[in-house]
């Protein structure tokens, strides 16, 4: 159990990329001295999100007839985008003035939890069960409100050039990740199809 928790749990903290959001996070924050209410307000944000597809993930999926094969292939072309998105240091949205609050809209949704996240929760739903995906989910979570909670002092202490830095090794990473996705999910779909091929 302790091996699924630890890597569900890097996987989910590698997609959602805490670190990458950094910037977007200090410059939509600027003129806020205390960062814990829009931490908070992000990963709440966030959380919602997260968990309304970690336990209503397998109803979707029947509703729509999605097998867990095609779920898997989705998901690694997702993350295969994000993935380069990263290495090449491209960003995935650009902050906006508006009345609205950029710490939820530009942070929780778009950011920590987009569609990598909420198909690689469904993934490790239906592989590892809810207990591992939950304990996983909460503490990439936790890890990422803290980075945002600290983003100044860590934005100071790492710089520029180590904060691209690690966003492009998370994205090598993730493309990785994306990989074994993909393959699993092809493989999953050749066994289905040979099973189905055979006489009954």
């Amino acid at each position: 159990m302790i091996e699924e928790v630890f890597k569900a749990s890097i996987s989910l903290f590698m997609i959602m990329s805490p670190f990458s959001s950094i910037p977007i996070f200090l410059a939509v924050t600027r003129n806020v001295r205390n960062k814990l209410k829009p931490a908070s307000q992000a990963i709440g944000v966030a959380s919602v999100t997260l968990f309304t597809f970690l336990f209503l993930g397998r109803e979707i999926m029947d509703i729509f007839n999605i097998s867990l094969s095609a779920l898997k292939i989705a998901g690694g072309v997702v993350l295969t985008i994000l993935g380069i998105e990263l290495v090449l240091g491209t960003s995935f949205i650009k902050a906006e003035g508006g009345d609205y609050s950029p710490a939820i809209s530009l942070i929780g949704t778009p950011l920590l939890t987009g569609p990598g996240v909420i198909v690689s929760t469904m993934i490790f739903t239906e592989e590892y069960g809810y207990v591992i995906t939950i304990i996983a989910a909460l503490i990439s979570l936790t890890a990422s409100w803290l980075i945002l909670l600290c983003s100044e002092y860590i934005d100071r202490f790492i710089g520029d050039f180590w904060r691209e830095t690690i966003s492009r090794v998370t994205g090598f990473l993730l493309v990785a990740i994306a990989v074994e996705f993909i393959v699993s999910g092809v493989r999953l779909t050749l066994i289905g199809s040979t099973y189905r091929a055979l006489p009954h």
